[in-house]
């Protein structure tokens, strides 16, 4: 029997009481209603941009809950196995900035894998933390990070005992899995903190035969990206926090940037897709992992892709897998990941979450039915007949870890010049650079550019690759730290 009434989603049934009193509006949002905005009233519909509103009594308000906002958190947490849980509008983005911020100040080091998102160093950027990179493994037939290896996170503890916290992915993009049940132990005993990155792992809460949840190996804060694999609205997420932690101070932290006109929309999306999971996640997630190991056996029997999973567990760097990643390694057919991407979005109708040097990643969950996977097999198989090249020796780029010479605060807010990349080589970046999808950084504000990187990233581009986080939006010229004369 459930602690809490699962069943209910405050939120939701508030905004549908609202609904019924036909309230005349002379507050924001300036539309009322839609009635001021026509074209966006057909487009959204009345039921969507009625429910669009600002915080009133009835409706609480997300900087400081006392009714149906505060109940939806209590469910939340009860849902997720949390003490308390923080509904996030602005993004998984700006969960994860919160738990950095909450967590470390200017001059703390924090351990972390070197293919953490682009937002846990803009975070650092703010908070002026000292990144400590645990080393990161390769698996170089599929030219994929992994994970971290217990024994590399105990050498850096050793080495940084003075480290607040760590960060840990769980999962990876790809869907590797560390030992986050160890390393937690491990970070507990040294006085640190252990924050998770869960924006791929909504549904490892409410699956079986998945990799462990970060509140279930007894972390202290987890961002967890509902609207991914949970089914709520875009931008919509969730921060969890553990027993140990002080919910009051992450929520001091989380309104110094979240906004204040909350979207109704999207928390009513986390309300009703938390009581959707609670209510129906186990028997959806199994479906979902039925599914993808389908379509990754049927995808091996065409030749030439492999179709990765949990044949890859080594029980150090790939403690588990989370089967419900359909990840592809394409270059056996002669063509990167972001070619294939490419092909099946002009060729085939066929939209996959994002396509890499040597990868593509197809996103299965809740929503999608066989039809839709044998479409997407039937794709590949014509790809190989069509598209296909001599298969040979791509770049696939090991994972370059460059040098940190400085924090990414110092590097961001130094004096600095633009020039072309292809001329940057020994200087230190100023900004971020990385391809997106999946957001990992290149180069990181603070990392020395090399010649290695500057051939890492032409390719990328020349393959197709979205590069991003330069000022110039081409990423042929890089903002780098002027030479002291």
């Amino acid at each position: 029997m459930d602690r809490i009434n699962q069943r209910t989603a405050p939120i939701y049934e508030a905004l549908l009481e609202l609904r019924k009193r036909r309230i005349v509006p002379f507050d924001v949002p300036g539309h009322k209603r839609g009635r001021g905005n026509p074209e966006l009233l057909e487009f959204l519909g009345e039921k969507c941009l009625g429910v669009d509103v600002n915080s009133m009594k009835m409706l609480d308000n997300l900087g400081h809950p006392v009714s149906v906002i505060r109940e939806a958190e209590e469910l939340t947490a009860d849902a997720f196995g949390a003490a308390h849980a923080f509904l996030m509008v602005n993004g998984t983005t700006s969960a994860v900035q919160a738990m950095v911020l909450a967590t470390v100040r200017e001059g703390d080091e924090i351990l972390l894998p070197r293919n953490v998102h682009k937002s846990v160093v803009n975070a650092l950027v703010l908070c002026g933390g000292i990144p400590v990179y645990v080393p990161v493994r390769v698996n170089h037939q599929i030219g994929i990070a992994t994970g971290m290896a217990v024994h590399d996170v105990e050498k850096a503890i050793k080495e940084h005992p003075k480290a607040v916290g760590i960060i840990v992915n769980n999962p990876t993009y790809y869907g590797i899995a560390s030992d986050l049940k160890s390393i937690v132990k491990l970070a507990h005993a040294a006085g640190m903190k252990v924050l998770v990155d869960e924006a791929h792992g909504t549904h490892l809460y409410f699956g079986d035969h998945l990799p462990i949840s970060g509140m279930a190996a007894g972390a202290d804060l987890a961002a967890v990206s509902m609207h991914k694999s949970g089914g709520s609205l875009t931008q919509s997420s969730i921060l969890l926090c553990g027993p140990g932690v002080d919910a009051d101070y992450v929520r001091q932290i989380i309104n110094l940037t979240q906004t204040t006109s909350a979207s109704y929309l999207l928390m009513s999306s986390l309300d009703m897709s938390r009581r959707n999971l609670a209510l129906h996640g186990r028997e959806a997630f199994d479906k979902v992992s039925e599914m993808a190991e389908y379509a990754r056996s049927e995808i091996n029997e065409l030749g030439g892709y492999y179709a990765y999973g949990r044949e890859l567990i080594d029980g150090e760097s790939v403690f588990d897998f989370d089967v419900t990643k359909l990840s592809v390694y394409t270059q056996g057919i002669g063509l990167t990941g972001i070619e294939v991407y490419d092909l099946l979005r002009d060729e085939y109708d066929i939209q996959i979450e994002f396509g890499d040097i040597g990868n593509i990643l197809a996103y299965i969950s809740i929503g999608d039915r066989i039809q839709d996977i044998e479409r997407l097999v039937g794709a590949l198989e014509d790809i190989i007949r069509r598209f296909a090249k001599e298969k040979k020796d791509l770049y696939c780029g090991d994972f370059i870890a460059p040098e940190l010479v400085m924090t990414p605060k110092q590097a961001f807010y130094a004096d600095g010049e633009q020039i072309p990349l292809k001329e940057s080589a020994g200087r230190i970046s100023g900004e971020i650079l990385m391809c997106y999808p999946p957001g990992i950084p290149i180069l990181t504000p603070g990392e020395r550019i090399t010649e290695e990187i500057i051939e890492y990233i032409e390719y990328a581009r020349e393959k197709g690759c979205s590069l991003q986080g330069t000022m110039d939006p081409e990423c042929k010229e890089i903002r780098v730290l002027k030479d002291k004369a």
